[in-house]
């Protein structure tokens, strides 16, 4: 493979995201939106596949980092000719999305190559490009549109086209300045003016250092605490508030292996969880957006209700296979669109429950429409208690009763019991409490093997697999129970790794519906590491909590999975659910040393 998954940057207008590697190549970006088809894939396949590359033609990545809490990304380089400086950023100000860049020459000359190859609908449509001349500023631009969609290259210098590509090479020197701007619009749309780069950097800038100067300070882990929020806000999409679960399809969980997913979508349990951890850090406002994007893609069809929607509410999110792209790393296939929308995962409603519960708690309020939804919601729970689903990982076997689906279930029933008790809502609470105490009596006689002294996976089985790390999050037990810690040494004897991560569950156990194998799913570590700072641990919270620290890149960015043996990224990238499984077990670290308050949860019943 070219670059390894950690060796990419993250630039986000919060309306899509691009990838940059470290070797100046911005390798992926969709358009107009996280969802949308790519303009540069060479992600997935090589760079006859869409990409924008700005470097030296030779020379070293010194450092690179991004300026304080933003995403405008600064890299750079050095050789013995001298030394230049790359900034790139997605302007937030603008009604449209592009890249900008930014190349300073800081001392002696270094000789720059400049390629943009643009291919639309995921590398496979070739646009027709010309030049375009503005007569009264006396300047040239690129123009490539395809269809619906158009983009523009404002530059000082344009690259010349050679074979269906646009290539350049120039000399940078002390003092010099080259601005690029790449910006992307409707096919039928006037092509924007060029921007001025250096007062949209600051702007840029601005936004996020705003945005992230009410983060309170972490002790111990701030700047990977900060930055992750800082992803989660990247995958908000700013005018739906819908809440990605990465920007990327199909990095493989496991190289040379099928389990390749498209996870730019929204799911309801990641997006749940994220804002439990952003309204815990001070954001609430962003809960009340996400609640309304959910009022709107629910609509009044909760009946029908779907464990993920696209950025903008959509239900139809088919899965297709790309046949025209090799996968990174030659891992096929590459899909866009995901099957799974059409699962039935119980656990779904208790993780959207007790993230608006978390809100209502705080001081959120309720409006004419997202109670009645809510009850509603509690509703689809009782009509499909006796229902079997795929599970949280979302299995492409035959559907079971889950555990940590039937405990969540639980949450949903005992968060509507506590929106009715707590804070004077309405609701038939009698039929609520008598479904909850009912369900928790069958959890606990099918879904606790006494003979293991352990939680199972599922009421037919004895594995177990890492939700069951979630019950003691949401209530359902105490973290020192007796029975969840019987669990953790289950957990600890059948998938610790001699690396010291935990696996999700034995896929060699199968049930999946899968083939065999996979690496590290980093947030069920970040569990772990919660679980034990919760339960007299702390110092393998702190030990535990370290290697997951070790998984982060340069820039403090994690995928969804990790390879300890090859010391790898794996999976999309950067994924929420593993920056917000960070967040958590930082914070459950602080709780127990003290230097973060306590956060009381809910009891078990």
């Amino acid at each position: 493979m070219g670059t390894f998954i950690e060796d990419y940057a993250l630039l986000s207008d919060q309306r899509t995201a691009a990838l940059v590697s470290r070797r100046g190549s911005v390798d992926w970006l969709c358009f107009p939106r996280f969802d949308s088809g790519s303009v540069f894939s060479s992600l997935l396949g090589g760079q006859e596949n869409g990409r924008w590359l700005l470097a030296p033609l030779q020379g070293e990545v010194v450092s690179r980092n991004y300026l304080d809490a933003s995403f405008v990304l600064r890299t750079l380089w050095a050789s013995d000719t001298g030394q230049i400086l790359v900034t790139d950023f997605m302007p937030t100000g603008n009604g449209h999305s592009g890249i900008m860049r930014r190349v300073e020459g800081l001392s002696g000359t270094m000789r720059m190559e400049h390629e943009l190859v643009i291919r639309y609908n995921y590398g496979a449509v070739l646009p027709w490009v010309r030049r375009s001349f503005d007569p009264v500023k006396g300047t040239e631009s690129l123009v490539a549109v395809a269809g619906p969609k158009a983009a523009v290259l404002h530059a000082a210098r344009l690259p010349k086209a050679r074979h269906h590509t646009h290539r350049d090479e120039f000399d940078v020197r002390a003092g010099d300045v080259f601005d690029f701007e790449f910006a992307c619009y409707p096919g039928h749309a006037a092509t924007p003016e060029p921007s001025d780069v250096g007062l949209a950097m600051t702007q840029t800038a601005k936004h996020w250092h705003d945005w992230a100067a009410k983060i309170p300070r972490h002790e111990a882990h701030d700047a990977l605490v900060r930055r992750s929020l800082l992803v989660l806000k990247a995958l908000t999409h700013r005018e739906t508030g819908g809440i990605v679960a990465a920007p990327t399809t199909s990095l493989p969980e496991f190289f040379g292996g099928e389990r390749n997913w498209d996870y730019r979508f929204c799911w309801l349990r990641d997006a749940a969880l994220t804002l439990q951890v952003m309204m815990t850090h001070g954001y609430e406002q962003e809960a009340l957006h996400w609640r309304d994007w959910l009022l709107r893609a629910i609509a009044g069809d909760h009946n029908n209700l779907q464990i993920m929607y696209g950025v903008g509410g959509e239900r139809e999110l088919p899965e297709r296979v790309l046949q025209h792209l090799p996968g990174y790393g030659g891992a096929k296939p590459v899909r866009v669109g995901n099957a799974a929308v059409n699962q039935y995962q119980g656990d779904v409603v208790g993780e959207v429950m007790v993230a608006l519960d978390e809100l209502r708690t705080m001081g959120g309020h309720e409006d004419h429409f997202s109670w009645p939804l809510q009850k509603a919601l509690i509703q689809y729970v009782i009509t499909n208690l006796k229902r079997k689903d795929h599970g949280l990982w979302e299995m492409r076997g035959t559907p079971e009763y889950f555990t940590h689906s039937r405990a969540m279930m639980w949450a949903a029933l005992d968060a509507g019991v506590r929106a009715v008790k707590h804070h004077g809502l309405t609701g038939d609470v009698q039929a609520w409490e008598s479904a909850r105490d009912k369900l928790r009596a069958e959890i606990m006689e099918k879904g606790f093997n006494a003979d293991l002294d352990s939680f199972t996976q599922t009421y037919a089985t004895t594995e177990v697999d890492a939700s069951l790390l979630v019950l003691a999050q949401v209530g359902f037990v105490d973290y020192e129970d007796p029975r969840m810690l019987g669990t953790v040494a289950r957990l600890e004897k059948d998938l610790l790794d001699e690396h010291g991560f935990i696996r999700r569950y034995r896929t060699e156990a199968g049930g999946d519906g899968l083939p065999p194998g996979e690496y590290t799913f980093l947030v069920c570590t970040c569990w772990l590491v919660e679980q034990y700072a919760h339960s007299g641990r702390l110092d393998d919270a702190r030990a535990l909590f370290e290697k997951l620290a070790g998984t982060v890149n340069d820039l403090g960015l994690v995928a969804e999975e990790f390879d300890p043996a090859s010391g790898h990224m794996a999976g999309n990238f950067p994924q929420a659910l593993s920056h917000l499984g960070l967040i958590r077990a930082a914070d459950a670290i602080a709780e127990a040393e003290g230097t973060r308050p306590f956060r009381p949860r809910r009891g078990p019943k």
